[in-house]
Order: C-alpha cells, then structure tokens, then sequence
C-alpha cells in the first residue's frame, strides 16, 4: 500500500488519538467526541489509546487530562480539535512538534466567514509538518469497524416534554462509504440509512477541505476492502482534472453516486455561505461526472435509492427493462419513469409472450393477465404466479433489468412469494428491485423482507425505476470500459460470503 493511503489510514484506525477541548461538560461538543472513544475502547471496539487534553481539567471520564498535546506520553498519530477557531492555529503547532500524522479540526470560523487567513495560517503549519488534515468546520469520521466516532451527536437524548429517553443508534456495519462536504446533510444520510437498515463503512465529513479533498478521499476508499459503493455530496470540486482522474479509476471497481448542489444561481451563493464553495457550471460538472462514470443523482431521494441498489444488486447488461405487477396504475407509473429516464420498456419477445399463453392456457396464470410489458397479474395473483412469472423473465435473454411492483393489498398473496421471487433471483446475474405502496405495517414488512433478502424494496414505482435506472447505468459505464464481466464475478464472490 503506498504511503499516502497509509498515512490516510490514521483518521480511521489510529494508534493513539487526543481530543483537544476534550470538556466534562455534557452539552459541549468535545465531550460528547471524547466520550464516544471512551466508550468504545471500553467496549473493546477501539483499540488505540486515547487522551483528553483540556488546560482545566485533571480528568475526564476516568481518563487522566493533559494541559496541551506536547504532555501527552509517548507517540501520538490522531488529533481531533474542538477549540475556538482562534486557539486552532496555537493546537496546530503543537501537533507538528508532536509530530502528529493526521489532524480533524471540527471547529469552525474559517473560510466559511470569510476568516481566509487563519485558514490559511493552519494549511502552512500542517503542510511544513506534513500532517494530513481533515476540515476545518467539518464532523469528522465515523468508522463502523474501528470505533472511530467523531460525531458530536449523542446516542440517546432526553425528550424535553419529559423523562422519556430517545435512541438515536449509530448505523450497523456495511459496505456503504458516505463522504460529505456537508457535515449536517452527512449526519441525515447516517439517520437515514440507520432508519433502513442500510450497513455503512466509513463517514468523512470535509467540511472547508483546506488539505484532504474528494479526490484523495475516493483514491483511499479505492483500496478499502470494506467500501464497495461510494455516496458523495459536494457543493464544489476545486481540483477538477486530479477528481476525474481518480473517480474514473475508482468507478471501474466501484459504483460513486454523486449529489452536487448549487445547481442554481441562488444555490451556489448558499453553498459560498455554507462552506466557501466556489461557484462552477453545472454543465461542466455533468460532463465530467459522466466522464468519470460518477452516477449523478437529482435528488437527496434518488441519491439514497441509487445508492441501495448498487449495494444489494449487480448492475444492468442493457437498457431493456421487464415490469410485472399485480395492479395496472402503478405499472403504467413505472413504465412513464424508465422511459423518462432513458430506458426500453419494449414489447417482449414472441417467444416470451407464448410462453406466458401457455402459463395462462394452463391456468397458472389469469386468462385477463396482461403479458406484453408490463405484465400486470391483475389482483387475483398468487404467491405460485409471481413465481413463474419472475422465472419467465429472468430467463428472457433481451431482458436486462426486472422491476417487480408486488402490491400486498391483493387478497390471494401471501407473503411467501417474496422468498420465491427472491430465490429464483439468486440463480441470475441480472438485477431486479421490487416496489410496495404504503405505509401501514404490512408495507414496511414487505419492503424490509425484501431488502434482507438482498433485493432492494421501495415506496413508489418511480423509485424502483429510479434505482434501475442507477443499476443499468452503471453497467452501461462498465461495459462500455470492459470491465463488466470481472464486476460481477467480484460481485457474486463477495456476496456469497
């Protein structure tokens, strides 16, 4: 591994880490930092050593304080800082004399405000000193693994109508890696995905990226054996050429979704506010995204439903897209967004249509089944005719993508033919995703059974669509590079696992 990924290493596993402003005080930031290492390494989880370093403070949490990083014993690799912007610069120096590797400095009042020059100040002590720095005005790193957890958001939280106590969980291990420029909308895409059971690898939160950027960020995640799906929100990429270079390197192993905002005139100026962003074309933007093979999303909801489906299913030979269901609005609802979205929702093949007049003459099928594309089992479906009409499909070589709209309102369907459908999909290496429509208790079961069954499950047909859309994209991307092939062979191995 080269040097540069190594020393990257070290804001996600290292040795030893201080939090500088480290406090005993339950509602500032830096407590709830420390804590969240003390807690872990008293768990086992987090293995390094770690040390509060608070000038006022003999203790905290059990832990020894110290008045600065320069009193912490032996060798240090990690800092994380939680002072006023003023004092970051003075924290900055003792790092470099510690020889620290690696700084996340959470405070903010930088570039952000217009504060260039203290900004600045820090860049030249940390590039003299080589320490590798993450921020300023930024939350962190979250490593599901590690115990890493620089998220100054506490795990529970007392409702203030009462006594009553809130979880707010961190998300479970996965293979999603979610890196943000936006420290706040990086901690919603944790509670999201943590609400839909999606596993999450590693966070990075940016912030003013005064040194580490995207696309050193994605060049680490790269070799990361636990990232295989990347979610990047920007509002500004300012080394464009180097981002292309190593994006279009990192999408022929794994799948980068983006969500770029400040689209608009009023957008960019938000963003400028936000993070000192600077203001680029969005056109420029989708043309290099689409160079690099990044799948932009539209949305903070198609960014969320692209992402899912990466994980769970292999990508798209083709565009040609099969739709079944079991109630005809919605099938016409997912056929109006693949078209929207550029795929072929075709007439099927002669022989495909023969063979499902044979299922109906049989009467494994409805006589009224609609069989041309969508094929709509109308609401006296069963379990058996999901079955055997999700095997039809997958066997339809001019298919290369199935969206499967399984309504549970229908009287005759029982829940079985869920594990049905999804054990035929196993034998396939095409993708499928599935759509229930509601919010009752029967709807979020269905969609959760079918996500743990490795199919992704949706609200709306036009989610699935959406979703498909990412996977025959991505595949499109893979193909046209020829590396689709050795994709889903590392694919099928990993997920057999």
């Amino acid at each position: 591994m080269e040097q540069s990924v190594k020393q990257m290493h070290a804001f996600f596993n290292p040795r030893s880490v201080a939090v500088v402003g480290a406090s005993r005080r339950i509602n500032k930031a830096g407590h709830v930092i420390f804590k969240n290492f003390a807690d872990n390494k008293r768990r086992g989880v987090f293995e390094g050593e770690i040390y509060p370093v608070n000038p006022h403070e003999d203790s905290i949490l059990g832990f020894d304080s110290y008045p600065s990083i320069i009193k912490v014993p032996g060798e240090l690799e990690l800092v994380v800082i939680v002072v006023p912007a003023k004092h970051v610069i003075d924290v900055m120096k003792d790092a470099a004399a510690k020889r620290v590797e690696a700084a996340v400095i959470i405070s903010a009042g930088f570039s952000e405000i217009g504060n260039y020059e203290l900004e600045n100040q820090i860049k030249t002590v940390a590039k003299k000193a080589g320490i590798r720095v993450l921020g300023p005005n930024c939350l962190g790193v979250y490593d599901s693994r590690t115990g890493v957890d620089m998220l100054f958001l506490p795990e529970t939280r007392v409702l203030t109508t009462g006594d009553e106590v809130i979880a707010t969980p961190r998300p479970m291990r996965g293979s999603i890696a979610i890196v943000t420029q936006s420290g706040a909308f990086g901690v919603a895409a944790l509670d999201y995905l943590t609400g839909s059971q999606l596993g999450v690898s590693k966070f990075v939160s940016f912030g003013n990226k005064s040194d580490v950027d995207e696309a050193e960020m994605l060049h680490y995640l790269f070799y990361d054996e636990k990232t295989e799906v990347i979610l990047l929100y920007v509002e500004d990429i300012r080394s464009g050429r180097k981002f292309i270079e190593v994006a279009g390197r990192v999408t022929k192993k794994k799948p980068i979704v983006v969500l770029k905002c400040g689209r608009t005139k009023a957008g960019a100026r938000a963003a400028a506010s936000h993070t000192g962003a600077l203001a680029g074309s969005d056109r420029i933007y989708d043309a290099a995204f689409a160079q690099a093979g990044i799948l932009r999303a539209k949305d903070m909801e198609e960014f969320f439903d692209m992402g899912k489906a990466l994980v769970m299913q292999p990508p798209a030979a083709g565009k040609n897209v099969g739709i079944l269901t079991d109630a005809g609005g919605p099938g016409v609802m997912a056929v109006d967004e693949c078209e929207i979205k550029g795929l072929n929702v075709k007439r099927f093949s002669e022989e495909t249509i023969q063979r499902f007049e044979r299922l109906k003459k049989e009467g494994k099928l409805p006589k009224f089944a609609t069989n041309l594309n969508p094929v709509d089992l109308t609401g006296s479906v069963t379990s058996e005719m999901f079955e055997l009409a999700t095997k039809l499909l997958f066997e339809d070589h001019e298919i290369h993508g199935i969206i499967l709209l399984g309504l549970h309102h229908t009287p005759a369907l029982q829940e079985d033919y869920i594990d049905r459908v999804a054990k035929i999909a196993s034998k396939h290496d095409k993708p499928i995703v599935a759509c229930d429509i509601g919010e009752t208790e029967m709807a979020l079961h269905t969609r959760g059974r079918f996500d743990k069954l490795g199919i992704p499950a949706y609200f709306s047909p036009e989610d699935a669509a959406r979703a498909m859309n990412g996977l025959v994209r991505y595949g499109l991307y893979l193909k046209k590079n020829k590396c689709l092939k050795g994709y889903l062979e590392g694919f099928f191995k990993k997920s057999k696992k």
